[in-house]
């Protein structure tokens, strides 16, 4: 019989900082530990000496950062003998939700907008066998129907307005300052429906906080920088946005659930909000891509995005340390990037050695 330890995540990892207990049976798919990357390209391109790394949340078990709460979330639903988990979503979280849900045997109802969800995410949530509900609507829509059906059906939802998504994914800042020692000067992170900014902070403010059961693992906290498309940017407008468009569909949201909490993390922290335009988000999306060979979703890549325009600007000052958050990976939304870059270096030859020669030498 093997005695080794069975390592189930990011809760048995963080047990102890979380709200479970040693009876709490976990439902996990072995999340977090995802890399942090430190970029070698960029920097140079931008003129600028710092540091910037990108915490690619993309290599989690189903392709986002989603599932971090989502552990979390299911497995307090399972303890408080939930059978069906319900979300709305354009896309990452009913993957997400959808995967935890078969992992603990429950059912899995997700409200999607109707011809908004990028293809790999849609695929992902009919292989785990939720049942998928279409919505003539956008996700600020589905999300209200969420709630209110909540009431009335025996559903528990996994949406981020639950207290135990968040608390999943602050744990993605104790791996940060495990990794790096002390938290970055500047957190850089697209912001959509606003619960990543604030379980980021949270995660922060609690590994630099002394309290009668944890000591402060590092004093020091960075300075929030969350980054909209411009076509769904509430926080910059000041008030949701009642029809939201963006190529950027994990982001397009306009009327984020954590509203409040995102505006503390911003203003405690002496943070900013900003807007990009689809085409500058996909810019950085194909920069990370072509310098640093590493594949993320157009809405991840606004973290990029922000992060470049405020170092070369000098709003973020020479000497930091950065990091960004990749909120999921590339292979989410394949139909964009290859729309982007369909023709580039595509050769159609003969098939023989000569044509095969050519066709390298000429483009070398």
């Amino acid at each position: 019989m093997s005695t080794a330890k069975h390592y189930t995540g990011l809760i048995d990892r963080y047990r102890d900082r979380l709200p479970v207990s040693a009876s709490t049976r976990v439902i996990s798919l072995n999340e977090g530990n995802t890399p942090l990357i430190q970029l070698q390209n960029i920097p140079r391109l931008a003129g600028k000496e710092v540091d910037i790394y990108v915490k690619f949340e993309g290599l989690n078990p189903t392709g986002s950062f989603k599932d971090r709460g989502m552990t979390m979330a299911v497995t307090k639903a399972v303890e408080e003998d939930s059978r069906a988990i319900i979300c709305a979503s354009t896309g990452n979280t009913s993957a997400s939700a959808a995967a935890y849900a078969a992992r603990a045997g429950i059912k899995a109802f997700v409200i999607i907008p109707e011809g908004k969800i990028a293809l790999g995410k849609l695929a992902q949530t009919l292989m785990y066998d939720a049942t998928i509900i279409q919505i003539r609507g956008n996700f600020d829509q589905g999300m209200n129907l969420v709630k209110e059906v909540a009431e009335l059906a025996p559903v528990t939802i996994v949406n981020s307005i639950n207290p135990y998504r968040i608390d999943g994914q602050k744990t993605a800042s104790f791996e940060i300052i495990d990794a790096l020692g002390e938290a970055p000067d500047y957190h850089c992170l697209p912001v959509g429906n606003a619960g990543n900014i604030t379980a980021y902070w949270k995660g922060y403010k609690e590994y630099s906080a002394d309290s009668d059961t944890h000591k402060a693992v590092t004093s020091k906290r960075p300075v929030m920088c969350g980054y909209q498309a411009a076509g769904a940017a509430p926080f910059l407008a000041g008030h949701p946005i009642e029809h939201p468009e963006t190529i950027a569909t994990a982001i397009r949201i306009g009327n984020p659930q954590s509203w409040d909490y995102a505006w503390a993390a911003q203003k405690e922290s002496g943070g900013w909000f900003d807007k990009f335009t689809d085409e500058e988000i996909l810019e950085a999306q194909k920069m990370l891509s072509r310098y640093e060979g590493i594949f993320c979703e157009p809405a991840s890549a606004t973290s990029v995005a922000g992060a470049w325009r405020d170092i070369r600007s000098g709003k973020i000052p020479e000497g930091s340390k950065i990091v960004c958050t990749l909120t999921g990976t590339g292979l989410k939304d394949p139909d964009t990037a290859i729309k982007q870059c369909a023709s580039a270096r595509t050769l159609t030859i003969e098939a023989e050695l000569d044509s095969v020669k050519r066709a390298i030498l000429d483009h070398m």
